[in-house]
């Protein structure tokens, strides 16, 4: 669903905090999200390929587009989870997936977001929530280009993959344990 055909009462976040596998299969499982896309954001190139942003001469970030209603889940939880399943404090790298394409930013598509990202990584930073200074770069968010149909529910298809078991599996897990009361019924 593109922007154009979001219901008016669904809102659009993009997020972008390292590989978009985990992020995808985290945010599928919470409540009020009704999509979750992977795709770029960020980057120099119309219609960036996987391969292309991999290369890192793009400048895109991989980044998942959520519709969500904000009725039942907050555009504020949802960043809220953004900041618990990965390392907003590690410039360009998530683990092992070292490069720009793998930043921690985040995409607003609306002034509201803008301030409500802006104000939660302040707050966050003089809270000390992290050892390290946070790194999540937040701005307006560009055209999304949707990554190549084989990426989504990557999860959900190839869970017995090392890669999903070692890297994506444990950021379910933290997302379960810290946000119970968030995710979806029956998922």
């Amino acid at each position: 669903m593109t922007r154009s055909e979001t219901p008016a009462t669904r809102e659009t976040a993009i997020l972008a905090g390292g590989c978009f596998w985990c992020l995808e299969a985290v945010y599928k499982e919470v409540d009020g999200v009704e999509s979750v896309t992977s795709g770029y954001i960020g980057g120099r190139v119309d219609a960036p390929t996987y391969r292309q942003v991999c290369d890192g001469g793009t400048g895109h970030a991989e980044a998942v587009q959520i519709v969500f209603d904000p009725a039942v889940v907050s555009y504020r939880d949802l960043l809220e989870i953004f900041f618990v399943i990965h390392d907003p404090t590690s410039l360009n790298r998530q683990g092992n997936d070292i490069g720009t394409q793998y930043r921690s930013a985040i995409f607003a598509t609306n002034d509201e977001q803008l301030h409500v990202a802006l104000g939660l990584i302040e707050h966050m930073g003089e809270a000390r929530v992290y050892p390290s200074a946070i790194v999540t770069k937040v701005e307006r968010a560009g055209t999304f280009w949707p990554a190549e149909p084989y990426h989504y529910d990557y999860f959900a298809n190839h869970s017995d993959q090392p890669y999903c078991q070692y890297v994506v599996a444990p950021k379910i897990s933290k997302f379960r344990e810290k946000f119970a009361n968030r995710r979806r019924r029956g998922g």
